[in-house]
């Protein structure tokens, strides 16, 4: 009797492993899902007043962050260590990679005022697009990268410090916390995926 009913937890873990093992394969379809590309064909608007589509970026890997140009604190400091970012790529940032500041405040953020921020913090670079829109288009873009605003009652907005390294081929290479990591992280990231060839 106990012979019989080991035989049937012993079939009843075959059957559960089994059962894991399928829903093991779902779960890596659904990383390789999420592997896809995070640019979406949303048209923005660049400091300039250019219309960008950010899947028109693909062929050169890129550095993305999100601010607003009100912000008080955490955008100046993430708009400075891209800056760095900048300054330490040299000729490579336009020729080979791009940096992506995307506003979250497109209510407020229009190409006037990007272009002005761009200038007041010495990120007026070629190859660095300070991108604004419609809010639905923003949200659009954001929904791509797997993130949303947060707009409070008063109009403030929330602050994204998410930080990505998208390959060439519009893929999520690294994200990062704007906050706490370094300029040359993020360099030295960007020249590994460019010697992968992550520029077409």
């Amino acid at each position: 009797m106990s012979t019989h009913l080991n035989l049937r937890n012993l079939a009843v873990i075959v059957v559960m492993t089994s059962l894991l093992a399928v829903a093991g394969c779902h779960r890596d379809s659904a990383g390789s899902a999420a592997a896809e590309s995070v640019l979406t064909d949303t048209k923005l608007v660049d400091q300039n007043g250019n219309n960008v589509v950010l899947t028109s970026l693909k062929g050169k890997p890129m550095v993305v962050d999100f601010i607003y140009t009100s912000c008080p604190g955490p955008c100046l400091m993430e708009t400075a260590k891209l800056a760095n970012v900048a300054l330490r790529l040299g000729n490579d940032l336009g020729s080979k990679v791009t940096i992506v500041s995307i506003s979250v405040d497109p209510e407020h953020d229009g190409p006037k005022q990007l272009l002005n921020y761009s200038r007041q913090q010495g990120a007026d670079e070629k190859g660095w697009y300070f991108l604004t829109g419609g809010p639905g288009d923003i949200d659009r873009a954001l929904g791509g990268f797997k993130l949303s605003r947060q707009v409070e009652p008063d109009g403030s907005v929330g602050h994204l410090v998410d930080m990505m390294l998208i390959g060439a081929d519009g893929r999520l290479i690294q994200e990062y916390n704007g906050e706490v990591v370094k300029a040359q992280d993020i360099v030295n990231d960007v020249k590994k995926t460019l010697n992968k060839g992550g520029a077409t």
